[in-house]
Parts: C-alpha cells; structure tokens; sequence
C-alpha cells in the first residue's frame, strides 16, 4: 500500500519518529489508525445511547429531574467516566 501525505503531516509522522516514540513511519501510522479506529467506535456507542434514550423517551420512560437529583445524576456520571478511565490507564 501506498499513501501519499501533505508536507505537514509528513513533518509530523517524521518528528515522532526523531523523538524516539516510535521507531519507523509505519508504527506511527498504524497507531494513528488504532486511534482513529477506537474514536469511530465510541462515536458508535454514543449513537447507540442516545438512541436508546430517545427510544425510551417514545416509550413514556421519561424521567424528570430537579436541581438536586440533576447533581446527583451528574455526580453519578462523573464517578463513572473516572472509573473508567482509571481503567484504561
């Protein structure tokens, strides 16, 4: 395979490698492509969610929140991405 690139992203995939992150050009673009895999995949999964609320807006499964159970609520999905991010790490 054969890809061309523009000057500024050749200047790039070149400074990671003179950084000693990666060792050839090859790696680079291959972990640009993991990358890019792994954002259309959570893209993919939001989508998902949000449909499935939307579905259960459809359905009558609403839920109405205050101010104090909307914090509540957004405690509760900040405690979930740390959790998942700890995971990750």
């Amino acid at each position: 395979m054969n890809v061309s690139l523009t000057p500024e992203l050749e200047r790039l995939v070149n400074e990671k490698v003179e950084s000693g992150l990666y060792q050839t050009a090859s790696e680079v673009v291959r972990e640009a492509l993991r990358l890019l895999k792994e954002r259309d995949q959570a893209r993919e999964q939001l989508r998902a969610d949000v449909q499935a609320g939307f579905d259960q807006f459809a359905r009558g499964e609403e839920r109405t929140y205050d101010k104090t159970s909307g914090r509540q609520l957004a405690e509760r999905i900040k405690s979930r991405g740390r959790t998942a991010r700890t995971k990750k790490s």
